[in-house]
């Protein structure tokens, strides 16, 4: 299938590991022009030279704290400048403390809002007008399983994720006229830092070893394992793709099949 994405002009933001270089690296295979963004020049850097090596495209990259409104700014006006649009976001960023209800300060919700719903509300608010002005875009939402089913421990995750929830559905309603398609996509046990992390976490809570938590965990997925970054990246590409051309609004869990939620 062609996904009619050579040349188009492509955000991701968090991309220099993790969910985020995957999806950058899908984009950049079929044909993309890619933007890179992390607060992380060095990793940026080295996630460009990964992109390059691989697909013989050579990114763009721009040092870019999501939860910063004037780089966000910075980093739509310079894809703007050097690919003459933005065709496609890929919203996404590091995710939020884990913890309980009564571990977490006002503090650590407001960190969380700005980084995990406000980030995703600015960089909509700042590529809009591009998308309009060409006739359509895609804007992808990276979350979490938790949009489908809460995961205990998380939440802020869970409070939160579902909140782009509300935002991707309300969007998808109001620019869907201007061919704007708009979706949510949450990974479950995908293999990546921030579930290593999290794994570790658990450990530590539970007095286990993480290769005990993550068998565990592995019992819960029917496919028997944690899925890869290039797994969970294909439906990401997909959904920001122009093959996509009637799929807007909608919350796609990529999870192995370990949620029980409808």
């Amino acid at each position: 299938m062609d996904l009619l994405l050579r040349d188009k002009s492509v955000i991701v933001l968090a991309s220099s590991k993790g969910l985020g270089r995957a999806s950058a690296m899908a984009f950049a295979k079929e044909g993309a022009r890619v933007m890179l963004a992390s607060r992380n020049e060095s990793e940026l850097e080295h996630a460009a030279g990964l992109i390059y090596e691989e697909t013989g495209k050579r990114p763009l990259y721009r040092v870019c704290d999501v939860t910063k409104p004037d780089q966000l700014k910075a980093l739509v006006k310079e894809t703007v400048e050097v690919y003459g649009g933005v065709d496609v976001l890929v919203n996404n960023a590091g995710g939020p403390k884990a913890g309980g209800f009564e571990e977490h300060s006002d503090e650590d919700w407001t960190a969380a809002f700005e980084l995990n719903l406000l980030s995703y509300v600015r960089a909509v608010r700042e590529v809009l007008p591009y998308m309009k002005e060409s006739g359509g875009g895609r804007i992808v939402n990276i979350a979490s399983s938790s949009i489908k089913e809460p995961v205990d421990g998380l939440i802020l995750s869970n409070t939160f994720r579902t909140g782009i929830v509300g935002l991707a559905k309300s969007l998808a309603k109001e620019f869907g006229e201007h061919g704007i398609l708009i979706n949510t996509v949450g990974p479950g046990r995908i293999a990546t830092e921030r579930v290593d992390h999290l794994d570790q976490v658990k450990a530590e809570k539970t007095g286990k070893s993480q290769k005990e938590v993550r068998e565990t965990f592995k019992k819960g997925i029917p496919a028997g394992r944690y899925g890869t970054p290039e797994e969970f990246a294909r439906t990401i590409v997909f959904l920001g793709s122009f093959a996509n051309t009637y799929v807007t609004g909608q919350s796609i869990v990529v999870d192995g099949g370990s949620t029980k939620a409808y």
